[in-house]
This record gives C-alpha cells, structure tokens and sequence, in this order.
C-alpha cells in the first residue's frame, strides 16, 4: 500500500486487533465523565456527628457544589472527612473533585477514601483509572490486583487489553503479573492474563503452552479462545486461528470479537467472500455505525483488499457528518487502483483538522510521483487560498516536497517567502533553520533560532537546537553559552530524550566524560536513535568502558538500517571496531 496508510502484514502486533475488538465487546473504563444535572445528587448523605465548625465547613462545600463549584466543594468534605474519619465524606469530596475535572484533588479524596473504607473496592478502581490517565501502567495494573485480592472477581483481561491498545509496554506488566500470588479461584484468570501479556512480549511459544494448557482445564473461560486465535494470527497461522475462533463461538455464541477474528482469519486465507459475509453479520447484529464501518474497512486494507473496504465505506460519503478519515482511506484506495483524479477528490473533501494535512500531503505527493508537479504546486496553491489557516503547514509539506524532487532553489524560494508571509510562524522559520544547518550555514540557522528565541523566550527546541549545534560543532569560546542554551531548554522540557541527549554531549565537549554519562544513558532508553547511540558508544569509550562500547555499537548496527554519525564516529576511532 502507498505511503504507510494502510498497516502492512510484516508489522502486525500480536494485540493489533484489539482497537477494533474492544468496539464490539466491553472493557474496563472510568464511569462516564459526562455531568448530570446534580451530580452530588446520588452521594451518601451526612447524618451525625457535625459541631457548629463542622457543620459550617460542609455547609460552605455543599452551596459550593450547588453554584458549580467542585474544587472550593471537594476541598471542604476533603476536610471534613479528615476531620471525622467519614469515609461517606471522601466519596463525596472524590466525586465533587471528578465532575470539577481537577485530577490531583481527585486523587487525594480517593486515596483518603480507600484509607478510610479499606474494603471497599471503588476507591481503588478511580485510583487505578488516575493511574491510566498518568499512563504509569505499572500502578494501574497494581491496583487491578489489589482488588483482585480483595474480592476475587476482577477480570485483568479487559484492562490489559485496554492497557495494550494505548501503547503500555508488556514487559513490566508481565514481570509485576508474574509476581502476583493467586488466591482461590483467581488461579485460571492470572494465567489467562500472563498469556496474554506473553504474547504481547513477543513470548509466542510460552503463550500459546499456557493458553492450551487453560483450555484443557477451562476451556470456557472468558476470553481464553479470543486470544488463542489472535496468537495464532500473529504466528500467521490463519487455519489456526480460525479454529480457534470457531471453537471459541461453540462456548459464546454471536460474540462478536470472535466474529471479527474469524472474519480476519478468513481474509487472511483469501476466503474473502466469507468474511464479508461475517463482518455484514457484525454491522446487521452489531448497529451499522460509521465507527464499525471504518474498523472494518481498515481490516480489509490490512490484508490487501481495496475492494470490500470501499464497499464499506462508500456508503458513509452520503453522510455529511462522515468522519474525515472514510475521505482519507478512499483516497488511498483509489490512488492505489490509479485512479489519480478520483483521489484527488477524496483528500480535498477531508476538512480542517486532525486529517487536513496527512490528505492534502498525500494528495500532492502523488501527484509529484505521477510525474504532475505543477498540478501538485497549483493544488497546494489553491488549498492555502481555500484555508488561510492551514497555509502555513502547506508550505511547509510544498517545500519538502520540493526537497525530495531534488529542487533545492525553489524550495529556498518558497519558504523565505512562507516566512515573510507568516513572520511569526514557529515551525516555517524552524524549518528554514534546519534546512540552513543540514546545508552548513550555521550563520543562517542561527539567525532563525535567535529570532525564535527571542519571539518566545520559552521556545525549547529553539534553545536546544542552538546549544546543541554550538556544542556538536565544538565552536571555539561558545561552550558555556551552549551549555546555558541546552539548561533553559531542558528546565522548560526536563524530559525531552533530545534535550537529555544535548545536556549530556555539552558536558562531553567540557571535557566531562563522567558527568555526560547518566545524561546520554537516559536519552537512549528514551530515544534510542543512532545519533544517541553514536554520542553513548563515544562517551563509554573515554571511560574506558570498552566491552560496553562494542556491544553497544554491535547492537545498533543491527538495529538501524543507516547510521551515518556511528559511521563518522568509526572514522575517528577505528579502534573501536577492532
């Protein structure tokens, strides 16, 4: 497919289904933060205990409510539950700080809560939710089991799946799951939920000896033929996988992720006719929203199957609400059947927003590619006139788009005029910044980044762009000034791995080896790219860490297809290859 707008078979997760899946069946998530019209209105009443301060306390927090605000309400039951020990009050103070959207008082009346009702397990379900919000996985799972052990009848499944489809890393979850001590009955949902997380660790063969152990034991057991068939999907065992959906839908019936995989399965096998007549089922069983449609399109596109995903799609263009991705996707699929004027159509109806851009780039550059790169210019020309508030993002794809057709002075050109036109816009004079130093004129770049700096003294990129060039460059009497650069860059974006990169290579260039080490090892595990590696390997190396240097240069010649600054850093110390 064009362009990596339909996902190619080579890289498909283990889980890669489950966005769909978890559309068609029911997960774990926080209650709906949509507000009533009295949202204390349901909260546990207060019927003893009060003196007069007490009383005025929640008085003041129950009117605070009732004009809206939650913060000024939650701080007050927060106080009197502290106050009385009332866990009925921390209930309170959490849901006045939940439908005040503030997460941090939410959290403190939760976790107040959960002290004061320990058996209660809704307090911890809101904590485990704060903790997917933070994205810290590994809390989140923690508190997952927690009630777990609290009660016995939590099911992991859901939320790890969950958990996976936002981009958690399976490697922690597993390690803490692994840890964890089943109690009655809970053995067969733990195992079911290692196996999960083993196939989503790349640990195939482990995964699929536990699932068939669990289905010799349980073979009803929820979720267990769903994930059997998926770990065979990924093993690209489609035969399997489609028994394994099959068998699946003898213990549930009409389940409709099962549907889905055996549909995926189908596909996969070229019994295309089959599947359209499963995924018909899911949208007549299943309502026919658009959300399904698309689901079920990109399914087809995965595989290589223009036509069923058009089908699907086509119907949704007569909808004026259609989302912006239905016109996306069939541009893409009439580009690909090389109908060129017909996905000129489709990209340009995709409106301003999310989608604007990626459609009118692809738009352009297939027109490039066609061999029509006045009719791209002129299309891009016009869609900056149609939307005045895009045009900047428009020059900027015009300009590397020039770049790619190897037409340097037009390029120049065009974007010294996009920045004239729009003098105050960030990302065309950063852009002229860069394309001045990958052209060594770091006189140019500077003069940008300076202007950056000083249209917005808190520009981060800008200021680390700077120190670092001045750093990598090794400019002569400018190294403190780097250095000062690359601090104010990091203080604004202190977990930037690009800034944590520059902070660790001006102290190299200072001449502090030792200093430069924690800086580079945390840039790598946040960003591990061959630029990164190449300053880590040179650092390790002064240090006369040199088994770790190697391995280090091994593993990323291994790991990225090019590495032109691994490449310059060999020339200056051959011995490294040795």
């Amino acid at each position: 497919m064009s362009r990596g707008l339909f996902k190619m078979r080579a890289h498909r997760h283990p889980v890669a289904f489950l966005g769909l899946a978890m559309m068609l069946g029911s997960c774990q998530t926080l209650p709906s933060d949509a507000p009533h019209e009295d949202p204390l209105a349901e909260a546990p009443p207060i019927t003893q205990g009060l003196d007069a301060s007490g009383l005025s306390t929640l008085l003041m927090a129950e009117l605070a409510g009732q004009r809206g605000d939650y913060r000024r309400a939650s701080r007050g039951y927060l106080e009197s539950a502290e106050r009385y020990g009332a866990a009925e009050l921390a209930e309170r103070a959490a849901l006045a700080a939940r439908f005040g959207e503030n997460a941090d008082l939410l959290e403190q009346a939760a976790q107040r809560w959960q002290h004061l009702a320990p058996a209660d397990t809704a307090p911890v379900r809101l904590l485990a939710g704060l903790s997917v919000q933070k994205g810290d996985w590994d809390a989140a799972l923690a508190r997952h089991l927690d009630i777990v052990d609290r009660n016995g009848t939590e099911e992991l499944v859901p939320f790890l799946e969950s958990a996976l489809e936002a981009g958690a890393p399976p490697a922690p979850l597993l390690a803490r799951l692994r840890d964890a001590s089943p109690g009655p009955g809970q053995h067969h949902d733990i195992e079911l939920a290692i196996a999960l997380l083993e196939a989503a660790n790349g640990l195939t063969a482990s995964a699929r000896q536990r699932l068939s152990d669990l289905a010799d034991e349980t073979p009803e057991l929820p979720s267990l033929w769903r994930i059997r068939a998926a770990v065979a999907l990924d093993a690209d065992a489609p035969a399997r996988a489609e028994t394994m959906a099959r068998r699946g839908l003898e213990y549930t019936p009409g389940d409709p992720r099962l549907i889905l995989l055996l549909a995926q399965a189908e596909v996969r096998q070229g019994n295309v006719k089959a599947a359209e007549a499963n995924t018909d089922a899911l949208l007549e069983d299943h309502g026919d929203s658009p959300d399904l449609r698309l689901a079920l399109a990109q399914l087809y596109l995965e595989e290589g199957h223009t036509g069923p995903a058009r089908r699907l799609l086509l119907p949704l263009t007569d909808n004026d609400s259609a989302p912006p991705t239905v016109f996306l996707l069939l541009g893409a699929i009439a580009e690909e059947e090389g109908e060129i004027d017909n996905a000129l159509l489709y990209y340009r109806q995709v409106p301003e927003g999310e989608n604007f851009l990626t459609a009118r780039a692809s738009a352009a550059r297939m027109l490039f590619e066609h061999g029509r790169p006045d009719d791209a210019r002129t299309f891009l020309r016009i869609e900056r006139l149609r939307h005045p508030d895009e045009a900047p993002g428009l020059f900027s794809l015009e300009v590397d788009l020039l770049d790619e057709a190897g037409t340097r002075a037009q390029a120049d050109a065009l974007l010294d005029q996009a920045v004239d036109t729009h003098p105050e816009n960030a990302q065309l004079r950063y852009q002229r910044a860069m394309r001045a130093f990958r052209h060594g004129d770091l006189d140019a770049m500077e003069r940008d980044l300076r202007t950056l700096i000083d249209q917005d003294p808190e520009n981060a990129n800008a200021l680390n762009a700077l120190g670092y060039t001045l750093a990598d460059n090794n400019i002569e009497g400018r190294l403190d000034e780097a250095r000062e650069l690359v601090e104010r860059a990091h203080a604004l974006a202190p977990d930037n791995p690009a800034i944590l990169d520059s902070m660790g290579w001006v102290r190299y260039r200072q001449g502090n080896p030792e200093a430069a080490l924690s800086w580079l090892e945390r840039a790598w595990a946040d960003m591990p790219d061959q630029e990164v590696a190449a300053h880590l390997i040179e650092v390790l190396w002064r240090l006369d860490q040199r088994e770790r240097a190697r391995t280090l240069l091994q593993q990323s010649r291994q790991r990225f297809e090019t590495h032109p600054r691994i490449d310059e850093l060999l020339e200056r110390l051959p011995e490294l290859d040795q």
